[in-house]
């Protein structure tokens, strides 16, 4: 293949793949074809600090000419805030070179030749991987992409080299245990491993590594092939597996009975011809019109192609797809999201200066405290001004609870740790089911201590918490957030309004032009003002956040019968300090003594509001 730039001259495209075992890199000139490889160590995204790629990538940078285009696929790459890591790393070693990124799955794919159907396009295209690892990667006709698979070795990699080791060492020691049988698989295992007996794997599989024991699956093969029983349930599971998954990802990608191209790739599919034609008869079984070819082409020859393709796309003046959204991955299907954020008519009044703390680093430490409570009294005032839309959204969140609905929170930073904050607290506080008060914090549990960077940019990310917590049309779900434009936030309410849940907005800016159709059911907008510390939205902001959502939980839980009088009869006694306060509270409500109430709670198991009906009611 020979291409020419807008200029003529020749260009040169980098194509990189980066496992969790190598990295390969792969540059070709387009005016001749010629190729020049590289390898190096491994690079998973997942597993590798910054400043560990940055010295993967400075390597490649002197190995070869600057590129024109580059494409890199990753392992261990999930969402948009990972490809944008990498972006943003390849632009610190290649300054505006562009740059195509995506999981290491695309470059595979991207290294199959096509096969065109009747219609004049191209028929869809599932990568069967199994080497190390497995997944399963389609692409329809349309371009929709389908991921099944990829979760680890942990929680997944069914029909992989690791899989099939570690099912043999299970199945080994159970036929030990059950028949007194040690088998030629299990002679062999312990020949490679320079073991002498069946108790020496113990101490082996809890210090091996993911490779030595995929390693072993060599060895299920030859096992395989001398008729040893165990291997071969073993390869035949493993096959199932594989064939399973690459027919469920074509049902998402293609019409029954429509013709669709499975390509093969990975050490396992690609150097075991045997268990190959396994896996392919099984495919073709369950469904009719498969066509299973090899991959031929190393996968960073693949990567050399999408570098191709985003420097013709710009070539053309079309837009070039850069990234791969990962939307459905994991059979996720979260719609397309529209522009969710509302625009500012002004700036949030929490990123302004305040007058009054403008020499904050010099006051002396008595007036900064004065300071800090006159702020928090005026922060006390605006509260005032949202009463109303306080009532309304907890008169939303009672209705929710009496018909078996649930309360969500959604925040990022500091939002999103104050929700997950007051969600925990109703269980021990109210003795509410763990899942009718629940947090999300973008970035996960990490982000609890930490600060997750990009997590709150994600709105596909928002999205899909909605659509894996479950929610639906009984529920409401709040969303939290300062400045009232957090793109994750915004992406949840989005998809729970899609479900039909009812939304809140709780925020700290009322300059916000909300479009057509996407304004919350109750916004909930106060005006704290300017914080002391400039943008620092863990004060002010935080205080009020905090305080609205101790109303939200405590009124709504006393409405549903939790709270007798100003008492917690549904409190949770789980140690000696709750305890000698449910004793006091039942003391209270029946005016028994100590030993009295001690007794009933212990009758009870601790249960204050049944203790409590024990006895006779006051009126």
């Amino acid at each position: 293949m020979t291409m020419k730039g807008k200029t003529g001259r020749t260009l040169f495209l980098l194509g990189v793949e980066c496992g969790g075992t190598r990295t390969s890199a792969m540059m070709m000139r387009t005016d001749t074809g010629e190729r020049q490889t590289w390898e190096g160590g491994p690079s998973n995204l997942r597993l590798r600090t910054d400043d560990q790629l940055l010295a993967v990538f400075r390597n490649l940078r002197r190995a070869f000419p600057s590129p024109d285009s580059l494409a890199i696929g990753m392992a261990g790459v999930r969402t948009a805030a990972d490809t944008e890591r990498i972006q943003k790393l390849a632009n610190e070693v290649w300054p505006g070179v562009p740059c195509a990124t995506s999981h290491d799955l695309e470059p595979a794919l991207a290294a199959a030749p096509r096969i065109p159907d009747k219609r004049g396009g191209f028929l869809p295209q599932i990568l069967v991987l199994s080497g190390t690892g497995s997944c399963c990667l389609g692409v329809s006709a349309g371009g929709k992409r389908v991921k099944i698979g990829g979760w680890g070795h942990i929680l997944g990699d069914k029909g992989s080299a690791h899989e099939i080791g570690i099912r043999a060492l299970k199945a080994l020691a159970y036929y030990l245990d059950r028949d007194g049988e040690w088998s030629l698989l299990g002679s062999r295992v312990l020949r490679r491993l320079v073991l002498n007996e069946p108790n020496d794997l113990i101490a082996w599989v809890h210090a091996a590594s993911k490779d030595q024991v995929a390693g072993l699956a060599m060895e299920v093969f030859d096992a395989a092939r001398d008729r040893d029983r165990i291997a071969r349930d073993i390869l035949e599971g493993a096959a199932a597996s594989l064939a399973a998954d690459a027919i469920s990802t074509a049902r998402r990608i293609a019409r029954s009975g429509e013709a669709v191209q499975f390509v093969f790739a990975g050490s396992v599919l690609l150097r075991q011809p045997a268990f190959a034609a396994k896996v392919k008869r099984k495919i073709c079984q369950g469904w009719k019109r498969a066509v299973v070819t090899p991959l031929k082409e190393p996968s960073v020859a693949g990567a050399v192609e999408l570098a191709r393709r985003l420097i013709e796309a710009q070539s053309q003046d079309t837009p070039a797809r850069v990234s791969q959204r990962p939307e459905t991955w994991h059979g996720a299907e979260v719609r397309d999201l529209p522009t969710l954020v509302p625009e500012a008519t002004q700036m949030s009044p929490t990123e302004r200066r305040n007058p009054r703390s403008l020499r904050l680093d010099r006051m002396s430490l008595d007036r900064s405290i004065e300071l800090f409570l006159a702020e928090d009294a005026r922060m006390l005032k605006a509260l005032h001004g949202v009463r109303s839309e306080i009532r309304r959204t907890l008169e939303m969140i009672v209705t929710a609870f009496r018909s078996g609905g649930r309360l969500f929170y959604v925040g990022a930073g500091t939002s999103g740790r104050l929700g997950v904050l007051d969600a925990s607290e109703c269980p021990p506080t109210f003795r509410t089911p763990p899942d009718q008060v629940q947090g999300i914090i973008a970035g996960g549990l990490s982000a609890l201590h930490q600060s997750i960077e990009g997590a709150e940019d994600e709105p596909d990310m928002g999205a899909q918490s909605i659509v894996f917590r479950g929610v639906g049309p009984k529920d409401v779900v709040v969303g939290i957030a300062a400045s009232g434009r957090t793109p994750f936030v915004w992406g949840a309410l989005a998809e729970a309004r899609h479900r039909g849940a009812r939304t809140v907005l709780l925020c700290c800016n009322p300059h916000l032009k909300f479009r057509k159709g996407q304004r919350p059911d109750v916004v909930l907008a106060v005006d704290v003002g300017p914080e002391i510390l400039t943008g620092s939205t863990r004060l002010k902001s935080g205080t009020a956040t905090k305080l609205i959502l101790n109303m939200l939980t405590t009124l709504s839980l006393v409405k549903m019968g939790k709270v007798v009088s100003n008492l917690m009869i549904d409190v949770s006694a789980s140690n000696t300090k709750l305890q000698g306060r449910a004793i006091r509270i039942l003391q209270e409500l029946t005016g028994a003594g100590e030993e009295a109430a001690r007794t009933a709670l212990v009758r009870s198991a601790w249960d204050v509001k049944r203790a409590w009906q024990t006895f006779p009611q006051r009126t």
